[in-house]
């Protein structure tokens, strides 16, 4: 098993504010955490490039990519939500996060790698098609899954989303697609309040209640997306890792451990061993409590790269 990780320093230039809890600690808890414990030691390491403009109309429009430049500041902050703000480095952010999703997916499916984990910001599940919302401005996991169907003509593409908050950009983006399958879980009622239901049949919600037990969050997934994933049988595995189900997550309100990102991990490892080769791409979405989010993206890591 070899799992590249990709990162690069200017995603730590886009700050939106002091207090704001998409910040770039994110990134360094996790790097330093994963030198703590070795686990970066076992990774292949790669500097993404900036995403091109014909990669990012595969999911966005040009009338949103020219709105979003034409928003971005030469200084200071402009918001494009109450939550959202891009300063002068944002959209490099930006395109750079989006750009490891892409090259993940010309490593993965050409073998260079088994699976790859993309640690970058701001991450993108939020991202409608044709509007930025939720710290997201493009949408990663959209924009890998359009490149391994488009680029690398694959059949079936998997898209899983264990964020706490509901990926509505991605359902907004793929929903009626029937070469994706999303299985979403997350807490609700809560943000974004969104695309929860009546969705096309390729969107397989599992809304979780707050102060939910692990165990039965572990029963609720396992009953509500593993026959369906072996069913549709995946060429690839795209993963939209959000962490911010941990019991200590300040932004949410479920009772998730380490343990349980772990066991998340393993069964969707699972999934691509049986249909998929072990493709797997993952790409970081929340986790605000910095040490809960080390720790289990090192679990994560841990799985994905097979160290025990």
């Amino acid at each position: 098993m070899t799992t590249a990780f990709f990162s690069h320093d200017d995603c730590l230039k886009h700050t939106m504010g002091p207090e704001h809890p998409e910040s770039p600690e994110r990134i360094a808890a996790i790097i330093s955490y994963l030198s703590d414990t070795g686990v970066g030691d076992v990774l292949d390491w790669v500097r993404p490039d900036e995403i091109t403009r014909d990669q990012l109309l595969t999911v966005h429009p040009e009338k949103y990519l020219h709105q979003l430049d034409l928003m971005q500041p030469t200084r200071g902050r402009v918001y494009t939500d109450p939550d959202t703000a891009m300063m002068p480095d944002t959209l490099r952010a930006a395109r750079l996060a989006a750009g490891g999703n892409i090259e993940a997916v010309d490593m993965v499916l050409s073998s260079q790698v088994t699976n790859a984990f993309v640690c970058a910001r701001p991450p993108g599940h939020h991202a409608e098609r044709s509007k930025s919302m939720g710290f997201c401005f493009y949408n990663n996991v959209a924009l890998a899954a359009m490149r391994a169907l488009t680029f690398h003509h694959l059949e079936r593409v998997a898209i899983i989303d264990f964020d706490v908050h509901q990926g509505n950009g991605t359902a907004d983006i793929v929903g009626g697609d029937e070469r994706i399958l999303m299985c979403s879980s997350f807490q609700h009622p809560f943000y974004p309040h969104s695309h929860v239901h009546r969705q096309p049949e390729n969107i397989v919600n599992i809304p979780i209640e707050s102060d939910c037990s692990a165990l039965a969050y572990r029963k609720a997934v396992e009953a509500g997306w593993l026959k369906k994933l072996q069913d549709f049988r995946p060429q690839l595995v795209l993963i939209s890792a959000g962490f911010d189900g941990h019991r200590l997550d300040p932004m949410a309100e479920l009772n998730l451990e380490v343990d349980d990102y772990r066991w998340l991990t393993e069964m969707i490892v699972s999934v691509a061993s049986d249909h998929a080769n072990d493709r797997i791409i993952s790409t970081l979405e929340g986790g605000y409590h910095l040490r809960a989010l080390a720790e289990s993206v090192n679990a994560h890591l841990e799985v994905l790269s097979a160290v025990r």
